[in-house]
């Protein structure tokens, strides 16, 4: 579980990764700048930035369309995050720069545009599939709805609910990249200008590192998925 951790780590220490690139001859790596750990820690700020937005806004969401007699507006919800899985990045990018600028916000706003769509549906999904048993126990017992909420149905809908939060933040890691584009900084910067230089070893650079901090993550928040 911690395999991937510990090789981004060793891909971050100044001058592993070109020299393990080094053999395939793809292009010249010098000293890079800023150093690959600042852009790595930059690219995670955003990705954590965003995912705590999204944790805020998407749960509470996926409870409110799940109410008893809000099957419309649960519907509703359903619609709206099937069309944010089909609109562009670069479309959401290009409509958020007139009015936020270039930079970091423009790049959050399209993250956590994304990152709700796993997070609501598998919320939604997972509140659903709470076994009514389970809820009529809890009303016999004399629970509120506040008390079974966060006593019953959140409980039984958390691994569900955790593996949106997993695809949410691998896909945010991909995502971020076409950030850097934007200025808005990160592992997507070796990206753009190993491909403005046609530079392979630079592009790779930038995807094997994006590539290992979203196995990072994904493996760090598996810990955290209730054992069965």
């Amino acid at each position: 579980m911690l395999l991937w951790p510990s090789l981004l780590l060793l891909c971050l220490i100044p001058g592993v990764l070109p020299r393990l690139l080094a053999p395939l001859n793809l292009g010249e790596l010098t000293a890079f700048d800023p150093p690959l750990w600042r852009l790595t820690l930059t690219h995670l700020g955003l990705v954590a930035l965003a995912t705590g937005v999204v944790l805020g806004l998407g749960v509470p969401l996926a409870v409110a369309v799940t109410r008893p007699g809000r099957v419309a507006l649960r519907q509703l919800a359903e619609t709206l995050v099937g069309l944010g899985q089909t609109v562009p990045t670069f479309a959401i990018l290009a409509l958020a720069v007139p009015a936020l600028g270039f930079g970091w916000k423009p790049t959050l706003l399209g993250l956590i545009v994304y990152g709700l769509v796993p997070v609501v549906s598998n919320g939604i999904a997972g509140l659903q599939s709470v076994d009514t048993s389970a809820l009529d126990a809890a009303r016999g017992m004399g629970m509120t709805g506040r008390q079974r909420l966060l006593r019953v149905e959140l409980p039984l809908a958390l691994p569900v609910l955790l593996a949106g939060v997993r695809t949410s933040t691998v896909y945010n890691v991909g995502t971020a990249t076409v950030g850097a584009a934007l200025g808005a900084g990160g592992l997507g910067e070796p990206i753009i200008n190993g491909l403005s230089q046609q530079n392979t070893a630079l592009v790779l650079v930038g995807a094997v590192l994006s590539a290992l901090l979203a196995l990072s993550l994904d493996a760090v928040l598996g810990l955290f998925a209730p054992r069965t």
